[in-house]
């Protein structure tokens, strides 16, 4: 008996036999059926044989039923007294059933010495022997009834096998070894072709391709069907597409893998690839002077063909239109996958069908790693901690698991250490080299954004991300990401819309960078570990190649030596970044090509920094007073500023006049607590969109607003503040307004002109709330209010305001389209009638209330 394959392998190949010889041993076991087999094996198709001559019992064995559900074609040889065997006869019937059941298996009848009209008909010698079964099988009273079915299914099972198409052969006329040649060239083509190699240690592979297999769904012959597998380099995809072709390609009448589409066709051409499809399909050898002349004649030659066809590694969307250009070049039924690193390219052809390859989970990873490190399951303890610490660096990616298991296979824990501390600090090339084609693959300006990200702003927040980017170049930004999250460069968390990437990604950005001047950081486009940063400074080595500077101190007791003038050598930096900061001295100058600034606990501004190109400005804890902050908007050009940010800046006793931030869209002096007043021109500033003093716990009064701009207000935990701001304009884009803990007690009517509100935020610390035109305090009117402020709220909380069954059904007329009522902390009994009015309103919150 033949030996079958490995687990894997009969999992990624479908079948664990190609070949299940179903014969009568007396007739042809040491003749035709011998030779058939060793043809067989030595054209290297895994044949089952069924070596023993005797069996006990009268039915069919586990073992041969089993065989029989792993093999992919059956070769029933019919000989002149195949029929009187029971044994053959019941093989024949599970044979047709896993015919029936598996599309992708084939029936090859070999007619031997007998004619098909006597299997077809059960006449002649197959005829005598039924009967003789028959004749048996009336004399068992017992088991009448279960053989006669099993006799019919005998009768049935012969009759639909001598209907298939299969070979003759009368061995009085005809050469043996030249009709057994044609066997196996008949089961040849049948099978189409040698499994591929897939990998040798299959980790995680058997979910992935049935994921991939029902997006396939093989089994429906209605339409053609274009998938596309998707992910970063190194990932798994090539290995992934070989384990699905493997376990389908038995169920397609034509089969082609083209590898490395991308290297390929730089090389030799577009025809090329065409070419070697043509061959590998229908044997078509031709010249082809150009792509152009190949797509007539796959579609000529193929449209009416079950087509099973696998792009490996395409990057450019022509190589799917001259290989696989429509859907109507093959014939129904047919599949074709693509493996890609770009998910827009098969958005641009229209393939919805989709697959991103995921990561190797934990226990996935741990589990490859060993096998590559040590070639065996089992692993002395003593390596746990450094095996986790590799499992970590790699990050999921099999790419480099396998890298890493090589390179340290038989070595110790402490070289294990040693080189996993190296790769840290540079990575490895063959990793580097793998997943920097996709860099290399990026247009120049795509590639400098990714290297920002990489380098400096991995983690942030999209929108936030997206602003300082944009105005570090002076360009939009967004068609920029949205080609690197295409290209699996890029993810962002739907959660909370940050910006990730895989670690090696990173890595890999970062080694770019650090290429461009090894031993001097100074030299180098982008600055982000700390320790290059000080040897800049400290050295005084910057130069005008650094535009960005991203510093977070690891330590708080790391102190930089510096005069502070150090920044003047970096006559190009754009966006200066630093966390936290313990300079020995004060700041004495900054660039003034900067346009993004973030600098928390800055002591002062410099006196000869001119902020012509500022566009960011954040501050967080600075020591700015009013009188510096004032004498800086005052002197300073300050027009191109979009965002300011003063938060936590407790020295700040007043926002002074900024009515020269024209271009002003978001400012933010949240949780200035020592802040006491605010200057008219901030309720005047024509572009702000955001503007936000939540937690100005001593703030009492706050200035008109005219900002017709304005998308956003918060006010909350501003504790003192009892008046809410006059509104002197219609207001139409303002969406939300937060007034948790503050002490307002009464909306002014101008509140009316917020038109634009959608989610309003009160708290009246249990102090009646009074709402414009003093609605609430007359239950007795009916009418709804005409302001739009009505229609468009969808949230509102009104939590602790004293609403009482009187108030509460007025308000419920004022807001019809809330969608999020939040009603907690009130002092109503019961649930006005009104309520049912609102058709929209999804969510309502009454925690605390006593109905």
């Amino acid at each position: 008996m033949a030996m079958p394959r490995s687990s894997f392998f009969s999992f990624s190949y479908g079948f664990t036999y190609d070949v299940f010889l179903s014969f009568r041993g007396t007739d042809t076991r040491y003749g035709f059926t011998g030779n058939l087999y060793r043809a067989l094996s030595d054209g290297g198709f895994c044949t089952f044989i069924d070596d023993r001559e005797l069996h006990g019992g009268d039915e069919i064995t586990q073992s041969l039923v089993k065989a029989i559900e792993e093999s992919m074609i059956f070769i029933p040889v019919f000989s002149i007294n195949y029929a009187s065997s029971i044994f053959c006869l019941d093989e024949l019937v599970h044979i047709i059933h896993c015919f029936d059941q598996e599309k992708g298996r084939k029936i090859l009848p070999i007619f031997y010495d007998v004619e098909p009209s006597h299997v077809r008909h059960q006449t002649g010698s197959y005829g005598k022997a039924i009967a003789r079964h028959e004749k048996r099988f009336q004399n068992n009273k017992e088991k009448y009834n279960y053989n006669m079915k099993r006799l019919h299914k005998w009768k049935m099972a012969l009759n639909q096998a001598a209907n298939l198409s299969g070979h003759h052969f009368n061995p009085r006329n005809e050469y043996q070894y030249k009709f057994i040649g044609d066997i196996v060239k008949n089961v040849s083509n049948k099978i189409n072709r040698a499994p591929l190699h897939v990998v040798d240690y299959p980790v995680g592979m058997q979910s992935r391709v049935l994921k991939v297999n029902s997006l396939l769904e093989v089994a429906s012959n209605y339409e053609v069907k274009m998938i596309g597998i998707y992910g970063l380099g190194g990932m798994g995809k090539t290995t992934l597409a070989r384990a699905v072709y493997n376990f389908i390609a038995n169920q397609f009448e034509c089969v082609c893998f083209l590898h490395n589409v991308r290297e390929n066709s730089a090389k030799h051409g577009l025809e090329h690839l065409q070419k070697d499809f043509l061959s590998k399909t229908v044997g078509l050898d031709i010249k082809l002077g150009d792509s152009s002349e190949g797509i007539p004649i796959i579609k000529q030659r193929l449209h009416r063909k079950k087509v099973l066809l696998v792009l490996d590694d395409v990057n450019e969307l022509k190589q799917v239109q001259v290989l696989a250009g429509g859907l109507d070049w093959f014939s129904v039924g047919s599949r074709v996958i693509i493996t890609t690193r770009d998910k827009h390219l098969l958005s641009s052809h229209g393939i919805e069908l989709t697959y991103e390859i995921d990561e190797l989970n934990k226990e996935e990873a741990l589990e490859l790693l060993t096998w590559k490190a040590f070639k065996s399951k089992q692993v002395n303890s003593s390596y746990e901690h450094v095996l986790n610490r590799a499992v970590n660096y790699a990050s999921g990616l099999p790419l480099a698991l396998e890298v890493l298991g090589s390179n340290l296979f038989g070595k110790n824990i402490k070289e294990w250490n040693s080189l996993l501390d190296r790769y840290e600090r540079i990575p490895n090339k063959e990793i580097q080299k793998i997943l920097k084609v996709s860099f290399d693959a990026l247009e120049e300006d795509e590639q400098s954004v990714f290297l920002d990200i990489a380098c400096c702003f991995k983690g942030y927040n999209l929108k936030q991300m997206e602003d300082m980017l944009s105005d570090h170049y002076g360009q939009c930004m967004k068609y920029h990401i949205g080609v690197l999250v295409k290209k699996t460069l890029l993810r962002i968390c739907r959660w909370n819309y940050s910006v990730t990437m895989h670690d090696l990604i990173e890595d890999m950005g970062k080694e770019i960078v650090r290429q461009e001047s090894v031993r001097e950081p100074g030299k180098r486009s982008r600055l982000w570990f700390h320790e290059d940063i000080f040897q800049a400074i400290e050295e005084n080595s910057g130069t005008s190649q650094i535009e960005i500077i991203h510093l977070d101190f690891p330590l708080p007791q790391a102190i930089v030596e510096w005069k502070g003038d150090e920044f003047k050598k970096m006559k190009n930096l754009k966006t200066l970044i630093v966390k936290t900061s313990s300079f020995s001295k004060p700041l004495v100058h900054l660039p003034n090509s900067l346009k993004v600034l973030e600098w928390h606990g800055l002591k002062d501004i410099p006196s000869d920094f001119l902020p012509n190109n500022l566009s960011i400005c954040k501050l967080p804890n600075s020591s700015l007073t009013s009188f510096k902050l004032a004498n800086s908007l005052k002197e300073r050009m300050f027009l191109g500023m979009k965002v300011l940010h003063l938060d936590k800046c407790y020295r700040l006793t007043e926002i002074s006049d900024v009515s020269s931030l024209q271009n002003l869209e978001e400012f933010s002096f949240r949780w200035c607590r020592n802040l006491l007043t605010i200057h008219d021109s901030v309720g005047c500033l024509k572009k702000l969109k955001i503007l936000k003093a939540e937690g100005c716990s001593n703030l009492k009064s706050f200035p008109p607003i005219q900002l017709t701009s304005l998308e956003l207000l918060e006010l909350s935990y501003c504790y003192r503040l009892k008046k809410f701001p006059e509104i002197l304009v219609k207001m139409e884009n303002i969406v939300g307004i937060d007034l948790e803990e503050t002490s307002i007690d009464e909306l002014p009517d101008s509140f009316q002109n917020l038109i634009g509100i959608q989610y309003l935020i009160l708290d009246g610390h249990g102090i009646f709330l009074r709402f414009p035109c003093s609605t609430l305090m007359m239950p007795k009117q009916s009418d709804k209010p005409s302001s739009m402020l009505s229609s468009n709220v969808q949230v509102i909380v009104l939590t602790n305001c004293n609403l009482t069954d009187e108030s509460l059904p007025i308000v419920l007329r004022w807001f019809t389209n809330v969608t999020y009522l939040h009603l907690s902390k009130n002092n109503f009994t019961i649930l006005p009638e009104c309520i049912e009015e609102h058709g929209s309103l999804r969510i309502l919150n009454l925690v605390c209330i006593k109905l």
